[in-house]
């Protein structure tokens, strides 16, 4: 079995391999999400990135249920990766009482999801802020100063590798990234609906599976929901769970 320290290297070196390869967004977002659950103590965890706006986006989340605390982030403009975000700091309550203190409107949403913490790290190079990276636990209190630090080097990474070009702004690059990366959330979330429908699964299930089918044959998440979307191949769902925290 391979030591923690083994594991955060491997994670390190694969998000960094981004800076030397071509890439898909989504895989590396998603990628940074399973790290995150593998090596820190949480229980779930979203990516939101910023458009050319400057407004935060959904782009990535290890479950549905996630991306809907997220989204209803976002709707009542309350909760840790706004705050993250809009100061470029981590933000992480020391208990229940103060994630309902800080966020009455979004902390409700919390619970009734099984969270007792929800807490952000940004996605930042120097000065320009990004997005921000959401971790919930189902535990109260903030993430150990470890694993604090270890989230904030994973995203940082992942940062890197989205701003590849040092000629434009973090923000003019990030904006080209995230088209895609939101192009592939819609065809993404229309696969996992048609392919739980035809398998008779969850849709958390069926985006296992696809993640799974992606990786073991070495394709892109996005080019794996094409393939579901136009029928040109039925996954097999009968792959053992993924046994993944968080899935």
């Amino acid at each position: 079995m391979s030591t923690r320290e083994e594991l955060i290297a491997d994670a390190l070196l694969e998000l960094s391999d981004a800076l030397v390869e071509d890439f898909e967004v989504s895989n590396l977002l998603h990628r940074l999400v399973d790290h995150a659950l593998e090596l820190l103590d949480a229980d779930a965890a979203g990516i939101m990135l910023a458009d050319s706006s400057g407004t935060l986006q959904v782009v990535a989340s290890n479950s549905h249920a996630v991306e809907l605390l997220e989204l209803y982030e976002l709707q009542v403009g309350s909760g840790p990766c706004l705050d993250c975000f809009r100061t470029g700091q981590p933000v992480t309550p020391p208990d229940l009482a103060t994630v309902r203190a800080w966020w009455p409107d979004f902390a409700p949403r919390v619970e009734a999801a099984g969270y007792a913490s929800a807490q952000a790290v940004p996605m930042r190079l120097r000065d320009e802020v990004i997005g921000a990276f959401n971790i919930f636990r189902t535990r109260e209190g903030a993430l150990v100063d470890r694993d604090l630090r270890l989230a904030r080097a994973l995203a940082d990474v992942a940062t890197v590798a989205l701003i590849t070009d040092r000629t434009l702004t973090a923000r003019q690059l990030v904006a080209s990234q995230l088209q895609g990366a939101l192009s592939s959330r819609v065809l993404l979330e229309q696969a996992k609906g048609m392919l739980a429908e035809r398998a008779g699964i969850s849709v958390d299930r069926a985006f296992t599976v696809m993640r799974d089918h992606a990786r073991r044959h070495g394709r892109g998440l996005r080019e794996v929901a094409g393939d579901v979307v136009s029928g040109r191949g039925l996954l097999p769902t009968s792959t053992h769970p993924s046994t993944h925290p968080g899935t």
